[in-house]
């Protein structure tokens, strides 16, 4: 473990938190808990190196809270992780201490929430961004036709490829299909719970996907094994006109290593016929441990790091997306941020959640699967989504959460 300042007075109260060591969200934290500490002397804040990796950082917070350890305190936790955790019972409930939720973006503190308890509070947010050539194109594509039409041209403009986006098999791929999937009107989830896959508007998402890597070709193949950084290259050679991707590519692509620098723009997934712009919501929140033998000391550090100063100097120092709204008429996050705050507002509020459950890895997995062999060529769309649609059910009336499962029933009369 790291102590975050070495002349910090002999403390009353130790309070642990993991995070990154590296970096600069390293860096920003290590000064606004510095900070945190000269202000509150009978507090001292410990942070603990963790993975950065997401998948490796789960497994470990696992392995902790399932031995119902009381350390960390604290927990960074990924904005799907939150209704898993607080269904296990790890979580401490955070309405006990009244904060004030009005200036976080809605959709921010609806994934904060389990069962209507609120379990976890935004620290930044990230969105999914569509990408593109602002030298090339006079704006963005208005729909998901003029998507397709203006990706055609690509080639007219003397450009490889009209669309990149993550195409391997990996959560990267569910966070795109959730993008089209809310451009056509559809959801992997109904609002009773149940799986939502079968349905027209989710075939012609998925069909959209399909047809353009196998008819339309602005797609390229290659796609079905890229993550972010493979698409990021393409877009950042020159060799793509519209990216989907995250905030972090934008500072790394105005370098001077990028033949697209100042050369391109930002704005959400468009909307096809009955469904919206899209921008799936990622993120991370802060969390306190249910077996925390610090929990006001805990609260006091989380209400810290989400004032709107030190949103501000993560927003400088890391280019993260403060999910306070009244931050975004601020000329100070202007000035941090390379990306014109208006727009980053205006894709925030097309923000679209994954599916909150408790069981969201496993559902995303299933996901996964279907959609990624509908790409491939194995499976149709009406197929994938009718086997996906079914297993998710399966899998939800196995752990007792598919409405009128008799599991769910014997549920709701355990209380």
């Amino acid at each position: 473990m790291l102590a975050c300042a070495e002349d910090a007075p002999a403390p009353g109260r130790v309070v642990t938190l993991p995070g990154s060591s590296v970096g600069a969200e390293a860096e920003v934290l290590r000064a606004q808990l510095a900070r945190f500490m000269r202000a509150h002397p009978d507090i001292r804040v410990v942070q603990q190196r963790t993975p950065d990796a997401a998948d490796q950082r789960h497994q470990l917070y696992v392995q902790w809270l399932n031995a119902r350890a009381s350390d960390p305190d604290i927990l960074q936790l990924d904005v799907v992780w939150t209704p898993e955790f607080a269904a296990a019972g790890w979580l401490l409930p955070l309405d006990r201490f009244a904060p004030q939720l009005a200036d976080f973006f809605p959709t921010a503190i609806e994934v904060s929430r389990h069962r209507g308890r609120l379990y976890a509070l935004p620290w930044f947010v990230d969105v999914g961004m569509l990408y593109y050539r602002s030298d090339a194109l006079a704006g963005p594509p208005r729909s998901q036709a003029d998507l397709v039409a203006q990706a055609r041209r690509a080639r007219e403009l003397g450009i490889a490829h009209g669309l990149v986006w993550q195409g391997a098999r990996y959560e990267g791929l569910v966070t795109v299909f959730v993008e089209y999937l809310t451009a056509f009107g559809g959801r992997i989830l109904d609002g009773s719970g149940r799986a939502a896959l079968d349905s027209q508007a989710a075939r012609n998402a998925l069909e959209a996907m399909r047809a353009a890597i196998s008819e339309q070709g602005i797609v390229p193949r290659a796609v079905l094994s890229w993550q972010e950084e493979q698409t990021r290259f393409a877009f950042q050679n020159g060799r793509a006109l519209f990216m989907r991707n995250w905030p972090y590519a934008y500072p790394l692509m105005q370098g001077a290593d990028s033949a697209v620098a100042g050369r391109f723009a930002v704005a959400s997934m468009p909307a096809a016929p009955g469904g919206r712009p899209a921008a799936t919501l990622g993120g991370s929140q802060l969390a306190i441990n249910a077996r925390s033998d610090q929990p006001e000391a805990a609260y006091a550090v989380v209400d810290f790091l989400l004032q709107p100063a030190q949103m501000l100097e993560r927003a400088r120092v890391a280019g993260q997306f403060p999910p306070r709204r009244s931050l975004y008429a601020d000329p100070a996050l202007s000035a941090a941020l390379p990306i014109d705050t208006a727009r980053v507002q205006e894709i925030i509020a097309n923000a679209v959640a994954r599916p909150a459950t408790p069981v969201y890895a496993e559902l995303s997995d299933i996901v996964q699967i279907h959609v990624h062999r509908c790409l491939s060529g194995q499976e149709t769309s009406a197929e994938a989504l009718r086997a996906a649609a079914r297993e998710i059910d399966a899998l939800l009336a196995r752990v007792g959460l598919l409405p009128g499962s008799s599991r769910a029933r014997e549920g709701r009369r355990d209380g």
